[in-house]
């Protein structure tokens, strides 16, 4: 009994001594990167995918304010419970709280605030509210958010409630978002209810809001408008000056009781530093998935990065309950950061495959961009699938691989919107005079969802659907114009578009037009699939590489009528702040030029990530922007993200180690790298020189150590 102690005692002093050894890498996260321009990133509390991201708000009801926070403004709102990172649309932004003191009555429930009494880590968010010396301070867990305000002022204590507040891209929407809501006081201590909102997803939050002093008196503010459901409240509390108000508040997608569970279970006490310490914990845990050498504005761009991804998708299933995850922002994700979740997040992937389609039993289709359990419908494509496929071909297999395949084969073959496979099948091609809106990009993102589609039927011995599959996932072919040699609009009698404008930008929503936030010049290359097809239509690896020139020496101009602020980060017309772009400087390397891809990964590196507030080129969109760049600087990118081949590159940082799942390391060296040495002379993998043009997934988590010689010529 004594050995098997000692055993269990030294096997734990192991493991500390194998987690400390790493350092804390949450030091070199910046919460604040990203939370200024159109970052859309937000300095929340939060823990790894969880529910919760409690933090505070400065705006709302404008495109600016998607996550409710820019660093540049100088006065808080208060504090909301729930936000999305970095995408370009709103919603969330749960139940704002204000504390304050001194006068009840005023004009706006808002304060001041300085730059220095700002602060936020992983976790962890803390601000002085200076017209009222307020410290507020706020901590979370997955379910539940715990905010500790000291009052330090002589004047009386308060607190204000707002339950219609939420994030809503104009006045308008603000205002009717709410479409039912209950507030019950059980005692004055505690709140419970739901609200019952609209913005960018049908859905019905439920909460418990707990104090550690009961309210003595509770006020409710007059409605700003005639259509809000849910009012504010102001509740007193009497405190002497120093003194704390702890309240803890409590999510569910459920049910109140949900919540009270939720509650009880994640921090039934009031010991803040506790929960604190464990959120911490919980982001070191998977911030020491990968180890970098390298300075400390690069480490910090890194662990900025992997932070970001890592704070989605989210759990909405209460703690007592099977994982359910959703902000599912597919158009994004699919292309990198999914890939990344399978070397880094390997414990979460069947979850998120079978979260995928637990929606699609409730939905009837595949997540295109999915919410709180929801459906938006935003973007196009159908790009659950490569995500899904990509998983079971590496070996994932904790879901129904039939069940699976299924919901992929009715999801791209049943209409749905945005998705007329009558059409796409009768032409071979969207017609842009029968679906006028982004025809060009709907052809080309489905091709790619079929090409999946076909690997995963071949996989399966499903040989008819892997033919028909494979067949529709070359109809990019069809739109491909051999005058401009780009992708370009074709009408139902087989006649291309004219004029033909190949730089106008397109936006849905603001401008129709035939592509999605892009232009011809930026979707041509879309063809992540079968780019040697894509090279023999341009007429050979020469033309091609030449065309591929062109597009990063054009103008950095933006042509167009409609909203293309998300069109960010031009190098010529790259536009690395869009996701359409992201595996296009990778091309070179396809095409036998590998140099060009080793410049354009160091220039866009160096110029579109930086370690300032404003440092990320565009929207970070749930972390795509982040896994870009945490692929990059690694040396290697899944062009095609889906079946596990990674196209290598030229690694940005001296040394990368991932720390796999089954507790081996693949180790990536980037040897005699600097400024100047930004070019790949050789490579070598477990100790043989190494060739190819790609590195596998199998390969990888096998563990091992690929080597990059660096130079300063090109090769």
């Amino acid at each position: 009994m004594k050995n098997k102690f000692a055993i269990i005692v030294l096997l734990a002093s192991y493991t500390l001594i194998h987690i400390n050894c790493y350092g804390d890498n949450t030091k070199y996260v910046d919460p604040f990167v990203g939370a200024s321009d159109n970052g859309h990133c937000m300095p929340s509390a939060c823990v790894p995918f969880g529910l919760i991201q409690a933090g505070p708000e400065s705006g709302k009801c404008s495109w600016k304010y998607t996550a409710g926070y820019q660093y540049i403004d100088t006065v808080l709102l208060g504090f909301s419970q729930n936000r999305l990172n970095g995408t370009g649309c709103p919603d969330l932004g749960d139940l704002l709280m204000l504390p304050f003191s001194g006068n009840v009555e005023r004009e706006n429930y808002q304060s001041t605030f300085k730059k220095k009494d700002q602060t936020a880590s992983p976790g962890y968010y803390s601000v002085l509210l200076s017209d009222f010396d307020v410290k507020a301070e706020m901590t979370a867990t997955s379910h539940t958010a715990i905010h500790r305000y000291t009052f330090n002022s002589k004047e009386s204590a308060h607190l204000m409630i707002d339950f219609q507040s939420g994030m809503a891209g104009s006045k308008r929407i603000f205002y009717n978002h709410v479409i039912d809501a209950k507030q019950d006081f059980e005692s004055n201590t505690i709140i419970s209810g739901y609200s019952h909102t609209n913005v960018w997803v049908d859905r019905t939050y439920f909460y418990v809001i707990e104090f550690n002093k009961p309210y003595t008196l509770r006020k409710k503010l007059e409605l700003r408008n005639n259509n809000e459901k849910a009012h504010r409240y102001i509740l007193d509390f009497n405190l002497n000056k120093g003194e704390q108000l702890f309240v803890k508040i409590a999510l569910s997608s459920k049910s109140i009781e949900g919540a009270k569970k939720n509650l009880k279970s994640e921090v039934p006490n009031w010991e803040f530093e506790k929960v604190r310490d464990s959120a911490h914990k919980e982001w070191q845990k998977v911030l020491s998935r990968i180890q970098v050498e390298g300075t400390t504005e690069k480490k910090r761009i890194f662990y900025t990065s992997m932070y970001h991804l890592f704070i989605q998708p989210n759990n909405i299933a209460d703690a007592d309950e099977k994982p359910f995850y959703s902000t599912f922002s597919l158009w994004d994700t699919y292309r990198a950061a999914h890939p990344l979740y399978t070397l880094v997040a390997q414990d979460k992937v069947d979850d998120f495959v079978n979260s995928m389609l637990q929606q699609y039993d409730k939905v009837g289709v595949l997540p295109i961009w999915a919410l709180w359990g929801g459906e938006t419908y935003c973007m196009i494509g159908n790009h659950a699938v490569p995500v899904i496929v990509d998983a079971y071909l590496k070996g994932y297999k904790g879901f129904d691989a039939e069940r699976a395949y299924q919901a992929i084969k009715n999801s791209l073959t049943h209409n749905h919107l945005n998705s007329d496979w009558k059409t796409y099948d009768k032409y071979g091609y969207y017609p842009y005079d029968i679906v006028n809106v982004e025809s060009v990009s709907r052809t080309l993102e489905s091709c790619y969802d079929d090409y999946c589609a076909a690997q995963f039927a071949k996989a399966l011995h499903k040989m008819d659907d892997y033919a028909f599959f494979l067949k529709r996932s070359l109809y990019y072919k069809n739109l491909f114009d051999p005058e401009t040699k780009l992708m370009r609009p074709k009408d139902s009698n087989g006649k291309w578009k004219t004029p033909f404008d190949k730089l106008m930008l397109s936006h849905a929503s603001t401008s129709g037009g035939d592509y999605t936030e892009g232009n011809a010049w930026q979707y041509t290359w879309h063809v992540q699939s079968d780019v040697d097809g894509l090279i023999t239509l341009m007429g050979g690896a020469s033309n091609f590489t030449t065309k591929l020139d062109t597009l990063f020496t054009l103008e950095s101009k933006k042509l167009g009528n409609g909203f293309v602020s998300d069109v960010t980060g031009l190098i010529g017309q790259y536009a690395h702040g869009n996701e359409p772009s992201h595996h296009v400087a990778y091309l070179y390397m396809l095409a036998g030029k590998p140099w060009k891809t080793d410049e354009l990964i160091n220039q866009i590196c160096k110029t579109q990530y930086q370690d300032k507030v404003d440092g990320l080129c565009g929207n970070d969109d749930c972390g795509q922007m982040s896994a870009w760049y945490i692929f990059s600087t690694m040396g290697f990118y899944p062009v095609n993200p889906c079946g596990g081949e990674y196209v290598l590159g030229a690694p940005q940082l001296p040394k990368a180690i991932i720390n796999l799942e089954n507790g081996k390391k693949f180790s990536i060296e980037a040897r005699n790298f600097s400024d100047k040495n930004i070019y790949v002379k050789s490579i070598q993998f477990n100790g043989k020189n190494y060739q190819g043009k790609t590195i596998s997934h199998e390969e990888i988590i096998k563990g091992g150590n690929l080597i990059f010689n660096m130079s300063d010529l090109k090769y």
